[in-house]
């Protein structure tokens, strides 16, 4: 099993390109299952869970041709297409359940195992299954499978969602494309990566519009052929920025539209980095200190993602005072303080709150990932720890950042993947 040795602490400095997103690709690639005309696909990020959403395509039918360097994918489905997704497919990651609004809006039946993923908290499908249903699914679970069907086409309806839900609102979205009539969602999830999967929809001919939290799709009998290119992985851009505040860095960060992470921007001038932005760069200097920010919470999108919680701990591990950060999506989001406790961080975590000591001296030490999003917050650890760290599990970092070390090393960290 890959490691990482990272021999640190390390100071960044050069520049780094942004792949595609990840969380837009996945969405975006389930919505090809609607269509009958040949779609291409750009800026696809080479990561694990695209191969895993790739195979999860060609396993239902779908003809994939890839270009050389594997960020362009071509394709096309068969008129008899599968509707059976298997639970060794499914098991490795969430997003495959986003197959099932396009299955159930285009071939009016499902069978597909109950999602796997990473352990970062229960996530329950129950407002996907609730919102299909509003349309016209019918559904029962069997032998940790979810057997759907519709009699013929999905109906246009109004669906409140009771929770703020990311993946519901991406299902929803699919399969509303091609029911009857007119469907309008509420208290839908409004990342940026929702709004890429709707302009590759109406890009293909689909009838979607947006004020504010409430989405209006009025469905259309097909989808038209269309190319299109996703956007570049805000997450990614946000762990370069957090890197370079933490490392004293001066690091451009290209191929990113900088508006998408305007609240971590902001964060991160608040604690000391000088950052300037261009319509497509991001220029970030790290401080010589790192000033605290006494309280930090997660929320949806306009607000601090999730998804950068573990690496904002990490820098707060370096401030120069006491800080808190509130993790308000999940609630086993926390698994990475150990490790970092390892390494000499003071963190005590109460409910969903840890607060941090900070003016912790990182030592290097063996580390273990847990999930995504941990394993590049002990990456970033590494980084500015006095010593050799090595770092296991680091099959969870090719799920989402694309040839990571390759990027690192060119902007200064002294990193080695082993096997």
């Amino acid at each position: 099993m890959d490691k990482f040795l990272i021999n640190g602490p390390c100071k960044i400095k050069g520049n780094v390109s942004i792949s595609g997103s990840k969380n837009a690709s996945l969405p975006i690639l389930a919505a090809t299952l609607l269509f009958d005309q040949p779609v291409i696909i750009k800026n696809l990020p080479r990561v694990r869970d695209i191969n895993t959403m790739l195979n999860l395509l060609k396993s239902l039918g779908s003809k994939i041709i890839l270009s050389r360097d594997k960020k362009t994918a071509k394709i096309f489905n068969k008129k008899n297409m599968k509707t059976f997704a298997s639970y060794s497919l499914v098991k490795t990651m969430r997003g495959s359940i986003l197959v099932l609004g396009p299955l159930i809006s285009k071939y009016h039946r499902s069978k597909i195992s109950l999602p796997g993923g990473c352990l970062i908290g229960a996530r329950p499908i129950n407002y996907h299954l609730t919102a299909l249903k509003k349309l016209g699914m019918k559904y029962k679970l069997k032998d940790g499978y979810i057997l759907a069907t519709s009699k013929g086409k999905l109906k246009g309806t109004i669906i409140n969602f009771p929770k703020i839900s990311v993946g519901a609102t991406e299902n929803s979205i699919i399969a509303a494309c091609l029911a009857k009539g007119k469907t309008i969602l509420k208290n839908c999830a409004i990342e940026p990566e929702i709004k890429d999967l709707t302009n590759f929809l109406n890009n293909a001919g689909a009838k979607i519009k947006w004020s504010g939290r409430t989405c209006k799709i009025i469905g259309v009998n097909f989808l038209n052929k269309t190319e299109y290119a996703v956007m570049s992985d805000r997450i990614e851009a946000g762990t370069f920025c957090v890197a370079a505040t933490l490392a004293k860095g001066n690091l451009k960060i290209k191929n990113l539209n900088p508006k998408v992470i305007r609240t971590e921007i902001n964060l991160l001038k608040k604690v000391g980095a000088k950052i300037k932005t261009c319509q497509n760069e991001i220029l970030v200097k790290g401080p010589e200190k790192i000033k605290s920010i006494k309280s930090i919470k997660t929320k949806e999108f306009p607000g601090i993602p999730t998804d950068l919680q573990a690496q904002l701990m990490v820098l707060m591990c370096k401030a120069t005072g006491k800080s808190s950060i509130t993790e308000s999506i999940f609630e086993n989001r926390f698994m990475h303080v150990a490790e970092l406790q390892r390494l000499g961080a003071k963190i005590i975590v109460k409910n969903n709150t840890a607060i941090i000591e900070g003016k912790t001296k990182f030592v290097g030490a063996e580390l273990m990932s847990s999930d995504l999003r941990a394993s590049v917050a002990l990456v970033l650890a590494a980084i500015v720890s006095k010593g050799k760290s090595y770092i296991n599990r680091i099959y969870h970092l090719d799920r989402g950042y694309e040839k990571i070390e390759n990027k690192l090393k060119k902007i200064g960290v002294k990193i080695k993947r082993l096997k």
